[in-house]
């Protein structure tokens, strides 16, 4: 039997009764830990000779998963007619009763999906190609949800990306904490220090040269699944924080997880860099799929998008920090400020680097 994920305390033989709730062939075979997430416990069943993906939905985030249900079946009634090669989402398996989801007896909530085979996903882009097949991946699910009506999803997540609410709270937590810490205190410094960032892409939704669109939340690489044979993205997965929301916190949190290429839990002997040669390659490929779709203060705000996100994401390690270790799960106490540092050190490096980014982003879309 495979050990429990860190964080997880779920008995297997729990798993298998809830597992068996599900519309699938009786018994239940193995049950495993599948994948990364910092989220959600989510583990591969096998049943009947076929694979399925278990997920409870992590009640302390998400307060009302049925928000999140309803979210998917509007997406996949939206999407049922285009071609699978364009985007493909994993499918809902119904219960037993035929509903969506279920809630156990601890009113944990939880789904099945399929598992889609010959599926692989990356630890980190190795070459040009897999660059521009993730940009290309992420643009297919903006063009192809650009005329899902926004008002037809619920939020989710509320606040989810509320870049000054994130700065508010962390300054709050700072303040109640009253913690001497040298580390601490230069990631504030770093993050007042550019105040200003904070609610740069607020702003201008606000004043509406940047609309809301259908956004995924969560563009990670972990969350793009490549076929095993070909290379090829076939798939986007882990929609739970699909919502109304902004394109620039999409691809700038996707260049985020991709161009650091020593990932969020490198050691203190490792700087973060941000990989220009991936940068090129995913705005290469986004570029591609998304002809016409972004509007001019789009593209001239994409630079800044691309900062704000590790930014946003290094205060909210920060404050989690400084809160108790409550939303991400850590191994340690102490992980969460790591991770920060690692952030606040890629915004620094794409600082450094702003005058290429800039190019690039003319280069793919300007004109």
């Amino acid at each position: 039997m495979p050990e429990r994920p860190k964080g997880s305390c779920i008995p297997m033989t729990d798993l298998a009764t809830i597992a068996a709730r599900f519309a699938i062939p009786a018994p239940i075979g193995s049950i495993q830990p599948l994948g990364r997430g910092l989220i959600n416990d989510t583990f591969l069943i096998e049943s009947g000779g076929s694979q399925y993906v278990l997920q409870r939905i992590n009640g302390a985030v998400f307060s009302d998963p049925s928000r999140i249900m309803a979210n998917l079946r509007t997406l996949q009634s939206h999407l049922i007619d285009r071609k699978p090669q364009a985007l493909r989402l994993p499918s809902l398996i119904p219960t037993s009763e035929g509903d969506n989801y279920l809630i156990d007896d601890a009113s944990g909530s939880w789904r099945l999906q399929e598992y889609i085979p010959d599926a692989v996903t990356l630890e980190r882009i190795a070459d040009p190609f897999q660059a521009r097949e993730v940009g290309a991946m992420l643009g297919r699910f903006h063009q192809s949800t650009a005329s899902l009506p926004t008002d037809r999803l619920s939020i989710s997540l509320p606040g989810f990306h509320d870049t000054p609410g994130y700065f508010g709270r962390l300054v709050q937590s700072y303040a109640s904490v009253r913690i001497s810490d040298p580390a601490i205190d230069d990631c504030l410094d770093f993050v007042v220090s550019r105040s200003t960032l904070a609610s740069l892409l607020e702003q201008a939704h606000g004043a509406g040269d940047i609309p809301s669109r259908v956004t995924h939340g969560d563009p990670k690489l972990d969350n793009i699944l490549f076929h095993g044979v070909t290379g090829h993205a076939i798939a986007l997965i882990d929609l739970d924080t699909v919502q109304p929301g902004l394109l620039l916190h999409d691809l700038g949190d996707c260049l985020r997880s991709c161009c650091n290429r020593s990932g969020e839990n490198t050691d203190d002997s490792i700087t973060p860099r941000f990989d220009l040669d991936i940068c090129d390659g995913i705005l290469s490929g986004y570029a591609s799929t998304t002809a016409d779709l972004l509007r001019p203060a789009e593209i001239a705000l994409m630079y800044e998008g691309i900062r704000l996100l590790p930014f946003e994401l290094g205060m909210r390690f920060l404050t989690d920090h400084l809160d108790g270790d409550r939303y991400f799960r850590v191994e340690a106490h102490g992980q969460n400020l790591h991770r920060a540092r690692v952030q606040f050190a890629l915004v620094a490096d794409i600082e450094r680097q702003a005058e290429q980014i800039e190019q690039l982003i003319l280069t793919h879309f300007a004109g």
